[in-house]
């Protein structure tokens, strides 16, 4: 007779196909080296030296960029654990726009301290508890490490001053040149109370063609469509919007008409022509000498609207359509009828002009109306273009961050060695094994400025020994040199080299509580998958 083995209590629970994870060995490492290997793909993109990586996503589309935030989300991480840390890095990107490969490399860091410390014999409840404690006081601490302040935001050279930081570590080497246009775009369009800047009041056109150098700034909107008419330029523009189209309107039922002569032909097509100019006019008469709609221009209305001199565009796009309502202060409107003067917008000036082979069509506002503005981009390759994009994006929400906080903290590591330094004799005050943890904490923010230097081709442990001297002396703004030949370390508040404070405060926050929450996993138990067998490939289909 055979005899019965009962199925594991859990596996008698759930499907046949779920998996369970347990323990040290098969939940906290395992979930440990994922998130380690993740930080391993990223940490070499991070800093001016960072290199790109080439990602083709499942739609076959070719990324190449050092973006930490554009390589993690075409990733499609499938682990459960490493996916905490993709959550982190992309929560950082949603708060301040920037520092989501710090969250990374900080995350990776502290999980390899974490492995040491249980390896060592110290238990996960005490790693938490180190880690927490070192967390607090870093935060503490953080407040006091402030070198600078952003006073004006309305002051173009103090602006182009802030970003200039962030754009370097996309774009090294053309920094100066687009944080200048970073702040010229930010500056004209930032309101009285810059606490209300949007970041989406910054708009970005990229055509291709020249080179970076030839970008430029336009207060107002650029499309890369041409007219619809005969009119190519209109001063002092009274625009209405339609949603709709710009034809006659189609009657709901079909009919049919008996046409018996000729003049009763003649009189069909002259009482829809009627209509139509009709329609026209009564824009024309409401002040009207620009047309935007968001469909089609039928061939009626537009010889009318020649006859007239209305401007016409069509924009196929219903979020360009809301941007552009939104800068000229127009209401988009359903039907083709006159607009009330509430609902009409303004604008200096609508001209089509040509930048490279593209005609593109340009709503110009002057200095006290303007809300938005368009950041022209030119670049050799599409790729070229997305990553001086991305660049530009850090930049304006790096503005976006000292509108909320204008504080600065030293960079290129100095911040790091410096916290690193206070903690470390924190952690020699405290009593029982969280001393332990708290000393690694420190440790992992080193990585910070180790990574650097790495990237820079710089030996390591000789600028961190040189760095960890300098703060001991009391030089508390010093940084990595990253022009320098070998480890060469400098003032980086002399070397304007700044970050924003909410950068840094919201980066330990989110990847301490990350870290923290892969810590306290013990157990992964995953479901069995939804959907049926996938079907089995016939090599001998054609034998059928």
């Amino acid at each position: 007779m055979a005899l019965h083995v009962p199925r594991g209590l859990l596996a008698g629970m759930m499907k046949d196909g779920a998996r369970r994870f347990h323990g040290m060995e098969e939940a906290v490492y395992r979930n440990i080296d994922a998130c380690k290997e993740l930080t391993r793909v990223t940490r070499t993109s991070y800093g001016p030296n960072g290199m790109n990586k080439m990602i083709i996503n499942h739609l076959g589309k070719l990324f190449v960029t050092n973006d930490a935030a554009t390589v993690v989300h075409e990733l499609e991480v499938e682990h459960p654990a490493a996916k905490l840390i993709v959550m982190a890095s992309e929560m950082q990107e949603q708060e301040v726009g920037d520092g989501t490969n710090f969250v990374l490399v900080f995350a990776g860091a502290l999980l390899s301290m974490a492995e040491d410390l249980l390896r060592m014999g110290l238990s996960v409840a005490e790693v938490i508890s180190g880690y927490e404690m070192a967390s607090e006081k870093a935060l503490e601490i953080l407040p006091g490490l402030t070198c600078s302040t952003t006073e004006n935001m309305k002051d173009e050279a103090a602006v182009t001053a802030a970003v200039k930081t962030a754009v370097a570590s996309k774009q090294y080497g053309n920094e100066d040149f687009l944080a200048g246009i970073i702040a010229k775009a930010c500056v004209s369009v930032m309101p009285s109370d810059s606490s209300r800047f949007n970041v989406d009041n910054i708009r970005v056109q990229k055509i291709l063609g020249s080179g970076v150098l030839q970008s430029s700034v336009i207060r107002g909107m650029v499309f890369k469509r041409e007219v619809e008419g005969d009119v190519t330029k209109v001063t002092d523009a009274k625009i209405v919007v339609y949603s709709c189209a710009l034809d006659a309107m189609q009657t709901e039922t079909k009919g049919t008409v008996l046409i018996k002569t000729a003049k009763e032909l003649l009189d069909l097509s002259k009482g829809e022509e009627d209509v139509v100019e009709k329609q026209i006019k009564a824009i024309v008469d409401a002040g009207c000498n620009v047309v935007v709609t968001g469909s089609t221009v039928g061939d009626l209305a537009r010889h009318y609207c020649n006859k007239y001199g209305l401007f016409v565009v069509r924009l196929q796009s219903k979020f360009d359509l809301r941007r552009l309502c939104k800068a000229t202060k127009a209401t988009a409107l359903a039907k083709m009828i006159a607009p009330k003067p509430e609902e009409r917008g303004h604008c200096s000036e609508v001209y089509v002009t040509e930048i490279g082979n593209n005609n593109v069509t340009v709503f110009r506002q002057d200095l006290d109306e303007g809300e938005i503005s368009t950041i022209v981009i030119r670049g050799s390759t599409e790729n070229v273009m997305d990553d001086i994009e991305r660049a530009i994006d850090d930049g304006v929400n790096t503005v976006k961050c000292l509108t909320r906080d204008n504080r600065f903290l030293p960079g290129a590591g100095a911040v790091e060695v410096e916290l690193a330094k206070q903690i470390t004799s924190y952690g020699e005050s405290c009593p029982g094994l969280a001393q332990y943890s708290i000393k690694k904490f420190a440790e992992a923010l080193e990585a910070v400025p180790r990574v650097l230097a790495e990237n820079a081709g710089v030996k390591a442990n000789e600028l961190i020994s040189k760095l960890q001297a300098a703060h001991q002396e009391g030089q508390a703004n010093m940084g990595f040199d990253n022009e320098g030949e070998g480890p060469a370390i400098k003032d980086v508040l002399a070397a304007n080299i700044l970050d924003p404070f909410l950068v840094k405060q919201w980066a330990l926050k989110l990847t301490v509580n990350a870290v923290l929450t892969v810590l306290r996993v013990d157990q992964i138990i995953m479901a069995k998958r939804a959907g049926g067998p996938k079907p089995q490939e016939n090599k001998h289909w054609d034998d059928d």
